[in-house]
């Protein structure tokens, strides 16, 4: 059974080599790119595929109570991050990379036969399963935060463009319309989505609603919120804008100091979230029978829960000191 065992777990490190190289030159494909939008139009795809692209709509309406919700947040949180796939294909990403390390793992796991096989594979496969749902979800989470990052920076450049328009003339969407064509991704294709959805009979301040909820940056919310406001009550939008503008980098500025000043907390504070799940997890897919030598032990499921227990506690402290508004 060994030899198959390493054939298989060589087949496994191919094919992730083969996926993890992918993911690089996609993302060194995508940076190269300017506005991922004008590529679009370019390449001659209409604007109707390319809000379908971009904004994906559920086929039909599902109901399924709170799995439903589940689904609708995580394909919400991959639209933040940028990521044009479906939960369903990163659930398949996430089990090929588990799939991957349990037989990478299994190769050095197992040695035993019968039962003991049976236990130490089971084990080695829930490790697996825990590194690749870590890994994917430390992976999107920073994608989602690096994406967050360039709109708080590339907005009030946006709001400059549209004030400029809107002080010579040109009406509100015009004046988005410019600035979509004018900057680049994510903001110069998130505000030409705007553009599309308000030619498609939307609503503008439901379309600068729909921009707040696609991208999940703070700054979006309040150019959703100024607009609205001013639609609703009256008001010179070019000042809106700019005063908008103002405060957008002045709070990007002080989101900088203060990450800065807590960057030794942020770094303790991942070191001691990641560090232990990542031990387990490596010691589960590489030596299960560590663990599953003590099941046996009375003490030995008790301690666990209580490991289990305590490390949630600690997490939700040092997740609300370092995590504030301001």
């Amino acid at each position: 059974m060994n030899p198959i065992i390493y054939v298989l777990a060589f087949v496994a490190v191919v094919v992730l080599v083969q996926a993890l190289a992918r993911v690089i030159f996609l993302a060194g494909d995508r940076n190269k790119r300017v506005n991922r939008r004008l590529t679009m139009l370019e390449s001659g795809m209409s604007r109707d595929e390319i809000f379908s692209t971009l904004v994906r709509k559920p086929a039909g309406a599902r109901s399924f109570g709170w799995i439903s919700q589940a689904y609708d947040g995580i394909e919400r949180y991959l639209r933040q991050a940028g990521l044009l796939m479906s939960p369903a294909r990163l659930v398949a990403i996430t089990a090929g990379i588990a799939a991957a390390l349990w037989l990478v793992g299994l190769s050095a796991a197992t040695s035993g036969k019968g039962s003991s096989l049976l236990v130490s594979g089971a084990i080695s496969m829930a490790g697996a399963c825990v590194l690749a749902v870590l890994g994917v979800a430390l992976w999107v989470r920073r994608l989602r935060a690096q994406r967050i990052k360039k709109i708080e920076e590339q907005l009030p450049a946006a709001l400059d463009v549209v004030n400029r328009a809107v002080r010579a003339g040109h009406p509100v969407i015009s004046a988005v319309q410019l600035a979509a064509d004018e900057m680049g991704d994510p903001v110069g294709s998130e505000f030409g989505l705007i553009v599309d959805e308000t030619t498609y009979g939307v609503d503008f301040k439901e379309a600068l609603a729909n921009f707040a909820r696609r991208t999940g940056a703070p700054a979006g919310h309040f150019f959703a919120v100024s607009v609205a406001i001013q639609s609703e009550t009256g008001g010179n939008l070019a000042e809106i804008l700019e005063g908008l503008a103002s405060v957008i980098r002045g709070r990007h500025s002080l989101g900088k100091r203060v990450r800065s000043l807590a960057s030794e907390g942020r770094a303790s504070a991942v070191l001691l979230s990641v560090l232990p799940v990542l031990l387990i997890g490596v010691q589960l897919v590489m030596r299960p029978t560590v663990y599953s030598d003590k099941f046996s032990d009375p003490i030995f499921w008790p301690v666990v829960l209580l490991t289990a227990v305590m490390y949630l506690i600690g997490w939700a402290m040092v997740h609300r000191i370092i995590n504030f508004k301001y």
